[in-house]
């Protein structure tokens, strides 16, 4: 005898699974221009590659003789697959029923894919589209009681969730409209992505409406609100690019700390040159230029993948490679307040150095900061207080550094450009030109007795301003050894790929050592 009969009616169950809301939830969801969830584990993982577990289980409904006649899936589908060859924890929520609601789901299911990632050791991709939490307001009656946030049983999930930030790679994505509890799970990732037609809030329109905001759902929560905000890092225009861009973020990591970032084999001469670099910085210090160029021409051809781009803009994040060593990118952007360091900028900073630590990804930053940003709504923004912090990220980090002065490098915020009190490496452009603070202003105010008293005050300022700004040299510094080099820029990355060489044995598997509590 054999167990045929029952296998049978396992393919009967997997089938049910596999119709998700059924064939009209099906529809409307394409009909909308989304996937479902399945096309989009699909989508993520390499082909062929995916685990589910427990695709059977759900809502049965059974004749009168107790057969089975149908099966409601839960709308939570998880396993395991793998993305260039690498296991990783896919988990998505399935929008075609009850809207990915947790009142039509199992809450052992996204929980059990957070611990498998967390004692395994393994990568988790989060496909995300629905509220999540409690369930819709019908669930308090289809329980007969109010759900207790947190209660007894309630908040293993928040535990595997801050574990997880600080043992292996999170990434989210946003694909539709993302509420409550399904937006902490977007934003509690190292990289988050939605696309352009999602939109991401912590509670929906009807419920904002009743406190006299009549809001759609763009106006509240979409791509361009949710990245300047730094509540999402990343929006694009259509899903297959959202799975691209976690593919190519994880690419970048080790599966988990007790790991180091793959290097990948190069084919760009890390001696290359560009000349372009030569002129790439006005020599008028008022004029503007372009820092993404200079990036993409020192990291190894087309591996500069930047991240959060349009949050806190005076800083420009991305991870990229040095003949093919992962490493991290920070660089000032003058576009942005000049490259000032404002609030925002602060805490971008300090996200991105803390991601560095825990994945040991060494990091290097092109700088060309004049200080915090200055100001009434500076001020207001307590941007004192964000810079500070962002100085305990950075003091606080043991991955190696390597910080190249592209211009300007003034003030406290100046001060942030390497950990304080540990060897760095450091260059400087012969463009670099650096102080407690800026000549501009502060001229008229120290020698202001001198140039009333001068026949021709204009002329005056202006004889200061050029004696100082010779003593202002990045030679003279050197001539002190207040900066270790002045470097031809043409040699930037030859000396970072030398950087990054150094740092590969320095890098330790395993738990970054522990933060103190920022200030």
């Amino acid at each position: 005898m054999s167990w045929q009969p029952e296998l049978e009616e396992l393919a009967r169950r997997e089938a049910f699974a596999r119709e998700m809301g059924g064939p009209d939830k099906v529809k409307r969801q394409h009909d909308q221009g989304r996937l479902t969830v399945r096309e989009r584990i699909d989508g993520v993982v390499d082909p062929g590659s995916f685990h589910e577990i427990g695709a059977v289980a759900g809502l049965g409904e059974y004749d009168e003789q107790g057969e089975l006649t149908h099966v409601t899936p839960a709308n939570c589908v998880f396993g395991r697959g793998r993305i260039d060859g690498r296991t990783v924890v896919v988990v998505g929520d399935d929008f075609t029923v009850r809207g990915g609601s947790a009142d039509a789901s199992i809450a052992a299911k996204p929980l059990m894919a957070e611990e498998m990632a967390h004692d395994f050791r393994l990568p988790i991709i989060r496909i995300i589209e629905g509220s999540g939490g409690g369930g819709s307001v019908k669930t308090i009656e289809t329980k007969g009681a109010a759900n207790l946030p947190g209660g007894i049983g309630g908040n293993r999930w928040y535990r595997y969730t801050t574990e997880n930030m600080s043992l292996v790679p999170v990434i989210a994505l946003g694909l539709g409209s993302v509420a409550g509890l399904g937006a902490a799970r977007l934003a509690a990732s190292h990289y988050s992505v939605m696309t352009k037609t999602s939109a991401m809030f912590v509670a929906g329109p009807p419920v904002v409406k009743r406190l006299g905001q009549d809001l759609g759902k763009m106006e509240l929560g979409g791509a361009d609100i949710q990245t300047r905000a730094g509540g999402v890092d990343h929006a694009v225009d259509t899903e297959e690019e959202a799975f691209a861009c976690a593919r190519r973020f994880l690419s970048y990591l080790p599966s988990s700390v007790y790991e180091l970032p793959p290097t990948l084999s190069c084919t760009d001469d890390p001696q290359r040159t560009d000349e372009q670099l030569i002129s790439a910085v006005p020599r008028h210090r008022r004029h503007v230029y372009k820092m993404r160029p200079i990036v993409e021409a020192v990291v190894d051809n087309g591996s500069f993948f930047e991240v959060a781009q349009n949050y806190g803009r005076p800083i420009i994040v991305g991870l990229a490679r040095l003949e093919g060593r992962a490493v991290m990118v920070l660089a000032s952007d003058p576009y942005h307040y000049g490259g000032s360091w404002t609030a925002d900028a602060c805490q971008k900073v300090i996200r991105w150095v803390d991601f560095a630590e825990t994945f040991h990804l060494p990091i290097v930053y092109l700088m060309d900061c004049p200080g915090f940003m200055v100001g009434l709504e500076a001020e207001k923004a307590a941007t004192i207080r964000h810079g500070v912090r962002a100085m305990a990220a950075v003091n606080q980090s043991t991955v190696p550094w390597c910080t190249v002065i592209v211009r300007n490098n003034f003030g406290v915020a100046g001060v942030v450009h390497q950990p304080a009190d540990r060897f760095s490496i450091r260059y400087a452009w012969p463009s670099g030109y650096w102080g407690s603070l800026p000549l501009e202003g502060g001229i008229e105010a120290a020698y202001r007795a001198e140039i009333d008293a001068a026949p021709d005050p204009k002329a005056k300022l202006k004889e200061i301003e050029d004696r100082l700004n010779k003593l202002r040299s990045p030679f003279r510094s050197a001539e002190k050894f207040w900066v270790e080099e002045i470097i031809d820029p043409r040699k930037t990355r030859t000396l970072l790929c030398e950087f990054a060489r150094l740092a590969e044995p320095l890098r330790t598997p395993g738990p970054p050592s522990a933060m103190t509590t920022r200030p």
